[in-house]
Formats: C-alpha cells, structure tokens, sequence
C-alpha cells in the first residue's frame, strides 16, 4: 500500500504578488502589525480563494546579497505556516533591518507573533 503523503508547502506560481498595484492596495487599504524584524501587511480574502505574498527587502539592509537572504527567509516562513492561517488572505511581509544575521527559527517567532496578535492564526 503506497505512503500517504501530506499536501506539497511550496508557493504555486500564482500565488506570489509581484503587481505594485497589489502592494500598494494592502499598504492603504489592508491591516498592519510589526513585530520584530518583520513588518506585515495584509488583507483578507474571501473564502475558497488562494492565500498569496510579496515580500520586500530595502537597500537599507545592506548589499544584494543580505537582501536576497533576507527575502528568503521571509518567503519560507510564509511556505512553512500558509496552512495555519485562520482565513486566505493576500499578504506583503517586509523586512526591517533587524532582520540581517537573524536564523529562521527567530524570523518564524516574528512572524507568528505578529499573526498571532491579528488572530489569523488557527487556534490548536
């Protein structure tokens, strides 16, 4: 009898926002919360639809290098906990500069915190 297998966590191609137009709707219309090195805008959606995300990292980071890392780890974070969100939203997470030397295991606390304290979070 074949291994069940849990559903894949990678972010389908659809799924990133990459429009300015999509961001800049969740900077003025969506809800934010800052929590550590992670800032968080989001907007919720209605149900059945497909969670997405945009991730930004400014040159006050530092050189591509740090920003492409920075960006990395905001989007596995994201890939790690998409399934533990309460209801699918459209998300933009930006990464203050806090973040440069930070291990995931810190960027993921950030991260839960600041959707923890917006209650988008499953209650387990």
């Amino acid at each position: 009898m074949p291994e069940s297998r849990p559903p894949p966590r990678r972010l389908a191609r659809p799924r990133p926002l990459q429009r300015g137009r999509d961001f800049a709707e969740l900077r003025e219309k969506g809800q934010r919360r800052v929590r550590g090195c992670v800032i968080a805008n989001w907007k919720v959606l209605p149900p059945g639809s497909i969670s997405r995300a945009g991730f930004i990292t400014s040159r006050k980071l530092g050189k591509a290098v740090i920003r492409n890392r920075a960006r990395r780890l905001l989007r596995e974070v994201f890939r790690l906990h998409q399934r533990e969100l309460r209801e699918p939203l459209n998300a933009v997470l930006v990464a203050r500069p806090s973040i440069v030397g930070k291990r995931l295991a810190d960027v993921e606390r950030d991260f839960l915190a600041a959707m923890g304290d917006a209650l988008l979070l499953k209650v387990s």
